[in-house]
């Protein structure tokens, strides 16, 4: 291939503040139509997380099925698939913000009441007025409304013009064949410069003569792109490129060309701190499955979080919504009732931004984390802000936490705070928790409480069962706090304190 000379770019310079941003769908909403004409709250609610428990409808905002791979809609005008982004990546994009709050908190009542009669059918009666578990406080309003992710992951797949080079998020699902990417300069939860640097990724994949990878098998090599922002002004982006049967040559090229155009060519509008690439041969890869490789600038970026600052590597967890995060672990500080002489247990810690924040106000610090990278991040944010008082552990927590556990003979008082995926805490860990009759108190942090983290609510709180090996005093439900780290979606995180 031949290489052009950084002077010589022969691709059209970006524009500062344009673009498109995607964030992948978390939900496939059936309400999102009603949106549309602006319908009362009650029609709303029928349809959010926890409301109902019955299987979801389809995703009304997907294009209709249609005939050939891009269903009927393609011909429809680019505006109404910007609409139909929005509806179903941020469904409640149109109302008022002090509606969507109230919209959330109904949502985050009604998961309460599913738990209430969960727990009601072990024999456990915890109903509080409303058929509520435990008492709901008001939602925590987050401090940004707009533009506050402070992570964006972008997909390379066919637009609505049928281009597969479009960089944008999904409208649609990939089993009923109708996936769209769309370009997503609209959206109202993804700062500028995240659509920035992704209007700029397009303009250079579209320059590039290999193809963009839509299926692993299908060949093509242009894959997504995250982009990662902080309060310093730091800009981390992660291009994801299949390598097919590229040798290491071609690869390298592939590289060179990158770097030269994001840091001497149009892309260099981007002013990116660090630019990393990942060979990836499957959906989603570790650093220690497919290394990040750092084409670019610093290795991290940095955050400020309650007068810390905190290194942040490619794939280390970071609260998406930085000013909410905040909020966020002082109402676990508070809730935890940490004192001088007590143990913070921070399970799935990332890096360590809770228990680090609370570590002047306790005992010990212990952290567990499964990506390597950011236990590393983790140690190294203690050592930086002068915080001696931890320890963290790199690993399963379903692996690490039973043998950590096992053999506690320590006397201070425990408070565990536990922040899983969306997948929940593994069933050793729940069990390990139940077990250690040192953990008195509870957070755990849920951003999708109706799922998966109601298995671990009800596994808290049941009966001791020797046939699950769950043989420690069960944990009853004692206060709910929402917390809206998502404006204009219809998730937030949800604390939920659990005593015994």
């Amino acid at each position: 291939m031949k290489r052009m000379c950084p002077t010589g770019w022969p691709w059209p310079r970006c524009a500062a503040g344009s673009g498109a941003a995607a964030l992948r769908p978390a939900v496939a909403l059936s309400w999102a139509l009603m949106l549309r004409q602006r319908r009362p709250l009650s029609a709303v609610l029928s349809g959010l997380p926890g409301w109902d428990r019955s299987p979801p409808a389809q995703e009304a905002a997907a294009p209709g099925k249609g005939k050939g791979k891009g269903g009927e809609g393609r011909g429809m005008p680019l505006s109404s698939w910007d609409e139909r982004l929005a509806d179903a990546v941020t469904p409640l994009w149109r109302f008022p913000y002090q509606e969507q709050l109230q919209v959330k908190y109904e949502s985050q009542k009604k998961i309460l009441q599913t738990l209430a009669s969960c727990l009601e059918e072990l024999g456990i009666g915890t109903q509080q007025p409303g058929g509520l578990c435990c008492p709901l406080q008001p939602i925590v309003p987050s401090p940004v409304i707009n533009g506050y992710r402070n992570k964006s992951t972008f997909s390379v797949n066919r637009g609505p013009d049928g281009n597969p080079k479009t960089v944008g998020l999904y409208v649609g699902t990939g089993k009923a064949r109708n996936l769209v990417c769309v370009k997503a300069n609209h959206m109202e939860n993804i700062p500028l410069k995240h659509k920035q640097v992704a209007q700029c990724y397009e303009d250079f994949i579209r320059h590039s003569p290999l193809d963009s990878c839509l299926l692993f098998h299908k060949g093509g090599h242009w894959r997504e792109l995250v982009v990662r922002t902080t309060s310093y002004g730091h800009t981390m982006s992660i291009i994801t490129f299949h390598p097919q049967d590229l040798g290491q040559e071609a690869l390298a090229t592939q590289k060179s060309l990158l770097k030269e155009f994001f840091t001497c060519g149009p892309g260099a509008v981007c002013a990116l701190t660090s630019l990393y690439f990942q060979e990836s041969t499957m959906t989603r890869c570790s650093h220690e499955q497919a290394p990040f490789q750092l084409l670019h600038g610093e290795p991290h970026i940095f955050e400020e979080v309650l007068g810390l600052k905190f290194r942040i590597s490619p794939d280390a967890f970071f609260q998406v919504n930085t000013a909410g995060a905040e909020a966020l672990y002082q109402a676990v500080g508070e809730l935890g009732q940490v004192g001088g002489d007590t143990i913070l247990l921070d399970i799935c810690c990332g890096t360590g931004a809770i228990g680090l924040s609370l570590a002047r106000q306790v005992s010990k610090i212990i952290g567990i984390e499964v990506v390597e990278k950011a236990i590393e991040d983790a140690r190294w944010n203690a050592a930086f802000n002068g915080i001696s008082n931890c320890e963290f552990h790199s690993g399963k927590a379903e692996a690490v936490l039973p043998q950590l556990l096992a053999s506690w003979e320590d006397a201070r008082p425990v408070v565990a705070v536990v922040n899983p995926s969306r997948a929940g805490l593994h069933y050793r860990v729940v069990r390990a928790i139940r077990n250690c009759k040192s953990i008195r108190r509870l957070l755990y942090i849920s951003c999708k409480p109706e799922g998966e983290a109601m298995r671990n609510f009800t596994e808290l709180c049941c009966p001791p069962d020797p046939g699950k090996k769950l043989l420690g005093d069960p944990f009853t439900p004692t206060l709910a706090i929402p917390f809206d780290m998502f404006p204009h979606t219809v998730h937030c995180e949800l604390v939920l304190l659990l005593t015994r």
